[in-house]
Formats: C-alpha cells, structure tokens, sequence
C-alpha cells in the first residue's frame, strides 16, 4: 500500500495532526505539509513541502500542472488530503482524474467540542486520546526556563512586560526564544525545527502562549506552562502530563498567577495543577 498524506496549516495545527498521521502509516508513505514543519516527520518513507509540488495549481483554470505531478499523485493507491476541501476546482480535477483521493476538514467545523487532536484522529477512524510525540535525540536537561513570548497572533499575546518580570522572578536563568521575524534582543533563533525541538528538550521548563512553538515544546515531553486567553483550551491546548494551562482574560492573568504554577511545576514535574 502507498499512501500519501497532505496536511496544511501552522505548525501548532500540523503537530497536532500527527496522531491522525501516523496512525494512516502505510508500507510506503508519504507526507506534504508546510516546509519548516517537515523536519518533524520521521515516520514517513519521503517528506516535501505542499508548495514545492506545485499541488496549489492543480484544478487552476489556464494553468498546467507541474511536469509529473499527476502521474506521481495516480502512483498511490491512497491520498487522505486536509487540504483543499473548500477548493471546488480542485475537488472537480480530482474526480476528472479518478484520483484515489480523500478530502478531509483541515479544523473542526464550529460548534465542535472534541480536542482538536483527537478529532484529527478520528476522522482517519483512530480512538483514543491523541497526544503528539516527537522523539528527538536524548537531550541533557539544563538548568534553564525556556520562555517564547511570541504566537501566530497578537491577540493570544500575553504582554511581554510582564513575560520580562516573570524571567526576572523565576528561580533560574531564562533563555528567550524567537522567531526569524520576531523583534526580541539576545533571543535564541534556531529556524530548523527538529534543531529547535531539542534545544527545547534540554530546558527544565517553558513558557509560552498558544503558539506553534509551545505544542512542539508539548510534544518533545518540556515541562511547561501554556498562557492561553481567547483561544478554547479545551480545543487547541498542548497535550501531555507534562502541560499546565493558565488561562483568562490575558490582561486579567497576573505575573503572580503563572509564577505560582511554573514553581510548582520545577518542584514536581508531573503534578497536575488546577
């Protein structure tokens, strides 16, 4: 059986994904996702990004697709596809080709109320509580917080002023971490994410928002804090035993409030706090 897996969205949608993913693992498969995210991907046979396969002109009026592109897409006997759903074009050039294609919804629709990973995991008749993994290479745990004050969105921005107090209050040095087009002095910038997983792996803790970066975090096993405001928790929260959610309205959550629960957590690793 060959099957090719196509997973669109942010690293945070993606990396809760993997459940669904792995649990489609076939004799040979295959994975497009977005490029930084691919990395991650080790139980694939091959892994490329949806935009160097030139799928997005696919069902494009006046336009070709790209050399072999069909003829590799008609070499699987099965293509489950979170992307394109809501692309008419693209579903009506699919049937036209007898491709053996599945789409599927790339976010629960509204109203829904299971964990957005475990309805990945179902829609692909998976069961079960999904939690991401992602094992990196043994990392040596260092005496350290890792702290990302940044996510996809301002709005689910805990306001750096006060990330800036609780790095001052923690009891052990804090490493800042950031992204190529985040504004942040002497921040840690590491744009391979398989590299950035096990630098995260080495931290003793994390803090972070709802962010991408957070869920991979999640998945390496970091212990960590997740400030999470208009965002549903129950919906898109980072899993694992390790993961403590604090959450509000992001003005209201006070430096007090998140420095209780991360000194706790370097007590007690694994204890879960209300």
């Amino acid at each position: 059986m060959r099957r090719l897996l196509i997973r669109p969205g942010g690293i945070g949608d993606c990396i809760l994904s993997f459940p669904a993913l792995a649990h489609l693992k076939a004799d040979y498969t295959e994975v497009w996702l977005r490029g930084d995210v691919a990395p991650l991907v080790r139980f694939a046979d091959r892994v490329c990004s949806i935009a160097s396969t030139g799928l997005d002109l696919l069902g494009l009026p006046g336009t070709d697709p790209p050399h072999g592109l069909i003829e590799h897409l008609r070499s699987f006997d099965s293509i489950v596809s979170w992307y394109g759903a809501n692309r008419l074009e693209l579903r009506e050039q699919v049937d036209a080709l007898a491709l053996p294609l599945r789409f599927l919804s790339a976010l629960p629709p509204a109203g829904e109320r299971t964990h957005a990973a475990d309805f990945f995991l179902k829609q692909v008749g998976g069961a079960g509580l999904a939690v991401p993994r992602i094992e990196c290479p043994p990392a040596e745990r260092r005496d350290f917080a890792a702290i990302h004050p940044f996510s996809g969105s301002p709005r689910k921005n805990w306001p750096l002023e006060r990330y800036r107090e609780l790095a001052e209050r923690l009891p052990l040095p804090v490493q800042w971490c950031a992204g190529p087009e985040e504004a942040l002095d002497n921040a840690v910038r590491i744009e391979n994410l398989w590299d950035l997983a096990g630098w995260l792996r080495g931290a003793r803790i994390y803090v972070g928002n709802d962010s991408g970066i957070t869920h991979l975090a999640a998945a390496v096993g970091t212990p960590l804090v997740a400030i999470f405001g208009p965002t549903d928790p129950e919906l898109w929260a980072p899993r694992g035993d390790r993961v403590h959610i604090v959450n509000g309205i992001l003005d209201d959550i006070d430096v007090d409030r998140v420095l209780d629960v991360a000194r706790t957590l370097l007590r007690h690793p694994r204890v879960t706090i209300e």
